[in-house]
């Protein structure tokens, strides 16, 4: 009994240790997933607490786990308009970057290291996948929101990289585990039967629980565990009969993230709490598995893959993947800056080790340094590169509390939400019914001073009041343009990036250029609208902070409807500094 309230305590302690160092760190800008990762060495055999741990089937298991839930997670929190700007971009990067990733890795260590192929392609395959969690905790902690269509690919990229990643890995451990020659045709085919059966397995489960969860009548607080438990059988299914069980569960988590269902909410409330605690226990887990003097045996071969990977590997493979789709120069070197390598490639090295591969300490050696590596030098640069490469845009207007209304039996999912006015929110110091609507909503009063006020006095809105109101979450976006600020402190305001002005994106070149200086146009240019005028630039879908300049002005996409159209132009005169 002794024992086991001495386990308790110290993981407990570690949890605490883990999320407390995490809150300090974020604040001078560290990955968090590198402090879990410190904290699981400290406590290491070699570390303060001098914790012996050498279960890789433990660890292994936990981080297999751990990766279900991470990537169901990320699959939920993908949105449909995500895959129309970005999906084929994305797919590119998470196959033909993957493949190349893998094997100019390899191709480095074979030319400067003498490394059999098999061993090297075991490696490339290993480090080939990147983390969607590091990168966009490090944007979340640093409040920092790039361009949709840099985030959507690099989003939809990290969550379907990792099954192709694990198919690669298990392809090649297999290889050289049964010493069989390798053929590039039964290699191809393996890899296919994962997609395919992973694709299937995903999509029959994504449809069978959202058909479940219309249809079951319990408690709220059931779903968000039936979700995880969901995803975990049918990776578990997937993975025995022959698919990618990781495709599975994320693509299950996209149909139900993208279903509309009232539980959704709650699901993705728990699904948050769910998935950190994975991330924390999977990097304490590697990192109490860990002993850094080993690490040194191969210190110099794991530098200089982590050199190669970040300085030529990953740079080649996004000019390559993204060389069909048009994409400016910075976004390509911000991606390509982006390739964060987290706790994935240091599971992946657990599968030789547990397959009795020979020198098998070698491949973990390298996942480790590599990751390490990577997220202090890349991780701790992302938010500074976004900025000085201009790729940010203002946060999202949004209620600041979100309250769903399930059980009132609406066709169209209602929700209560909460507005804290202050300084920067356009209904500030307005009366309510001053206020102008396009959208239904229902004004239900306001929190002043603790006090709630009733909505029939209709009270002019003040700074530090809590507005109520009940609208359609279709609405959400057209409400917080005048209720919310749009961020709180926050480096970039709407007016420094779209400017004081904003235009409709059907004026033409012509009218615009009869009250601001654009500067010579010549006779067809004059004519097309601005919307035209931007299509007519980029050659590809467009986004929310796509901007051009003409003569002293700089044009900045504001709005896009459904289709991807520019319904609303930003526009800043220029001083001559900015041009």
């Amino acid at each position: 009994m002794g024992d086991l309230n001495s386990v308790m305590l110290l993981m407990g302690s570690l949890l605490l240790v883990s999320i407390l160092a995490a809150v300090v760190s974020s604040r001078f800008g560290a990955p968090l997933l590198l402090v879990f990762l410190t904290v699981g060495m400290l406590a290491g055999e070699e570390g303060v607490l001098g914790i012996e741990f050498d279960q890789p089937e433990i660890a292994f298991f936990i981080g297999s786990l751990a990766l279900v839930i991470i990537i169901f997670d990320g699959g939920m929190r993908t949105r449909k308009e995500r895959f129309r700007v970005a999906l084929w971009p994305a797919i590119s990067l998470a196959t033909v970057g993957v493949a190349l990733t893998c094997t100019l890795t390899a191709l480095g260590i074979v030319l400067f290291f003498d490394l059999p192929w098999p061993i090297a392609l075991l490696i490339g395959a290993i480090l080939s996948s990147t983390d969607a969690a590091a990168v966009f905790g490090i944007f979340q902690s640093q409040n920092l929101r790039i361009k949709q269509r840099v985030a959507s690919t690099l989003e939809i990229e990290s969550g379907t990289n990792d099954p192709m990643a694990v198919i690669l890995t298990l392809t090649m451990t297999t290889v050289i585990a049964s010493s069989q020659a390798m053929s590039l045709t039964s290699i191809s085919l393996n890899v296919l039967q994962q997609l395919v059966i992973g694709y299937l397995a995903g999509w029959l489960g994504g449809h069978a629980f959202v058909l479940l969860a219309r249809k079951i009548t319990a408690q709220f607080a059931f779903f968000p565990l039936l979700a995880a438990a969901s995803a975990v059988v049918v990776f578990a299914m997937t993975s025995g009969i022959g698919g990618s069980g990781f495709l599975a569960a994320y693509l299950m988590g996209y149909i139900i993230g993208n279903a509309r269902l009232p539980q959704l909410i709650h699901i993705l409330k728990v699904q948050d709490g769910l998935a950190w605690l994975s991330q924390i226990m999977m990097f304490l887990i590697l990192g109490l598995l860990v002993t850094p003097s080993h690490l040194m045996n191969n210190i110099g071969l794991s530098l200089a893959v982590a050199g190669l990977m970040i300085f030529i590997v990953r740079p080649l493979a996004v000019v390559v993947s993204l060389l069909p789709f048009s994409f400016p120069l910075r976004e390509q070197f911000f991606i390509s800056w982006v390739g964060l390598r987290g706790a994935v490639p240091i599971i992946l090295a657990l599968y030789p080790w547990l397959s009795g591969v020979e020198g098998q300490e070698l491949f973990f050696d390298i996942a480790f340094v590599v990751v390490l590596v990577s997220l202090v030098l890349q991780g701790w640069t992302l938010a500074p590169m976004a900025r000085w490469l201009k790729l940010e845009v203002p946060p999202q207007a949004e209620p600041d509390r979100r309250m769903a209304l399930e059980q009132v039996g609406s066709k169209d999912p209602l929700e209560l939400w909460a507005y804290e006015i202050s300084e920067r929110s356009p209904a500030c110091d307005h009366f309510w019914h001053e206020l102008r609507w396009s959208v239904p909503l229902e004004f239900v009063g306001l929190i002043r001073d603790g006090e709630w006020l009733r909505p029939e006095r209709r009270p002019k809105l003040l700074e530090d009041d809590r507005v109520l109101v009940v609208a359609k979450v279709k609405h959400i976006d057209e409400i917080s343009r005048v209720l919310a600020a749009g961020g709180k402190d926050r480096a970039l305001t709407s007016s420094d990036f779209f400017g004081d002005f904003t235009l409709n994106g059907d004026l033409s070149l012509a009218d615009v250029a009869s009250f601001y200086p654009l500067g010579e146009l010549e006779g067809e240019l004059r004519q097309l609208s601005l919307h035209e005028y931007f299509s007519q630039k980029f050659h590809r879908r467009m986004v929310v902070g796509d901007q051009l300049v003409l003569g002293k002005v700089q044009l900045t996409a504001r709005e896009l409807n459904d289709e991807g159209r520019i319904t609303k132009v930003g526009v800043k005169l220029l001083d001559k500094d900015e041009k």
